[in-house]
């Protein structure tokens, strides 16, 4: 938050003395005393939005680790009870004892049962990891346009030019549109669709 505390500092770098004299209506001092006034309470709203956003960009990372080391777990569980259950099944069909056989077949029909389970939380955490995936880089982007928000709010201060203040809440926007995009995936109904499509084909075997 260093720029945002330079520009705070520029903003409040010359404190208002009540008895000075007022400087003349449209002069530089003046117009630069209104983007000052207006400069404080923006850019501590421009910071308080990147805040939340660098917030939720972590939180989604760490949804993307969380959920392939969980999913990678999940798939070496699926893999042991598949072993399990072909030396069920192969034991089954060697044992000439009919009790025996009907011991290993159940355990064989077990291991099916566990592995659809283990393959239903494999997959939810896939997908879950693969949302958190599509939505990160929107708030990377996010991240970027509330950073050049505050610069362009910056040199508003510097040059004097309330076209460069407003022309901040633009870039701010923007920012906003970039949040809510990796917030809520508005395509996300398109990609989920994908990813059944994707898991089909790879698990089929």
């Amino acid at each position: 938050m260093a720029l945002v505390d330079s520009i705070l500092n520029l903003v409040n770098k010359q404190p208002k003395d009540p008895d000075a004299p007022k400087a003349p209506v449209g002069s530089r001092s003046e117009r630069e005393a209104k983007i000052k006034d207006k400069a404080g309470m923006v850019i501590s709203v421009f910071a308080l939005l990147l805040a939340v956003n660098s917030w939720y960009g972590g939180k989604l990372s760490s949804t993307v680790l969380n959920n392939t080391l969980g999913a990678n777990n999940k798939w070496a569980q699926y893999q042991a009870k598949n072993g399990r259950g072909v030396s069920y099944e192969i034991a089954a069909k060697t044992t000439a004892d009919p009790k025996l056989k009907a011991e290993f077949m159940a355990e064989k029909e077990r291991m099916d049962s566990d592995k659809k389970e283990i393959m239903a939380e494999a997959r939810e955490m896939e997908r879950v990891r693969e949302e958190a995936k599509k939505g990160s880089p929107w708030i990377g982007y996010a991240s970027t346009a509330y950073q050049l928000a505050i610069v362009v709010l910056s040199a508003s201060i510097l040059a004097v030019s309330m076209a460069m203040f407003w022309s901040s809440f633009a870039v701010a926007g923007i920012g906003l549109v970039l949040s809510l995009n990796g917030l809520f995936l508005w395509r996300s109904e398109e990609h989920t669709s994908e990813l059944q499509s994707q898991s089909t084909i790879s698990y089929a075997v």
